[in-house]
């Protein structure tokens, strides 16, 4: 009797195990599925807005009195949806070309969208320590790297051989309320979560003369681009699979249009 206790008692306990286990795997699958659910129907919810957002952009072809293509952004419309419009930024070869807000922290848009609506993939925002006035000597722009390549999501295709050696690709517009301006990328890498680079003080052009030395000298490719103490410089920054490094790039100002 002992025995067939022991079995049953054991037969019971498994029993309990093997419903916990499937309770917990169809727990998990719903957790998955909601997840992927809700993160389609924000990336859904962002290229909407995108769209509505390029109705505020002309873009002026080349002529022979204007040299380079130029975007005309109607900041005005914009600020009528999100006061925080503070730019737009348009990197060739990998397809990013939004909008960049401001907000008064780094924390706000990397769970809100453009409409200031809760979303994962939040957007593409500047470092609120950045003032947009043509004082910066560093402005800062961040963005999630979204899977489906949205937001900052081709930023990682900086690091491809195809991509830094097409020097079409090394020019980035970034266009404010103030003007138009043209930026020649100078480093771009991948490291560990850090500070550093995020830093928009400086307390003389000596220091950010070697700031820029050590940025230049983690750069995966020589882009040959001479940058001293007195030039102003653009980073982009964004995680790679899992948040475990960052992409970055740093491109120093070589144009203005006012």
């Amino acid at each position: 009797m002992t025995k067939i206790r022991l079995k049953r008692k054991y037969r019971k306990m498994l029993d309990i195990l093997v419903l916990l286990f499937v309770l917990i795997f169809i727990g998990f699958a719903i957790f998955s599925i909601v997840n992927i659910i809700n993160w389609k129907k924000d990336v859904a919810d962002n290229d909407k807005i995108q769209e509505n957002i390029e109705e505020n952009i002309t873009i002026i072809e080349p002529t022979e009195e204007i040299e380079k293509v130029k975007y005309s952004v109607d900041f005005k419309s914009l600020k009528e949806t999100n006061k925080d419009a503070i730019a737009y930024i348009k990197v060739s070869g990998i397809n990013i070309d939004y909008v960049v807000v401001k907000g008064k922290d780094n924390s706000y848009y990397l769970n809100h969208n453009f409409e200031k609506k809760w979303n994962s993939a939040g957007w593409i925002f500047a470092d609120y320590h950045n003032k947009f006035d043509e004082t910066d000597k560093n402005i800062i722009i961040f963005g999630h790297s979204m899977k489906n390549g949205s937001m900052f999501g081709t930023l990682k295709k900086i690091l491809d051989k195809d991509w830094y050696e097409n020097e079409e690709n090394h020019e980035i517009v970034l266009v404010t309320e103030m003007g138009t301006y043209y930026y020649q990328v100078f480093s771009t890498y991948s490291i560990k979560p850090e500070d550093y680079y995020i830093n928009t003080v400086f307390q003389n052009n000596d220091e950010f003369d070697e700031f820029v030395k050590k940025l230049k000298s983690r750069s995966v490719y020589d882009y040959k681009v001479d940058v001293s103490g007195e030039d102003k410089i653009l980073t982009l920054s964004s995680c790679t699979a899992y948040g475990s490094k960052r992409v970055v790039l740093h491109a120093k100002l070589i144009k203005n249009d006012d």
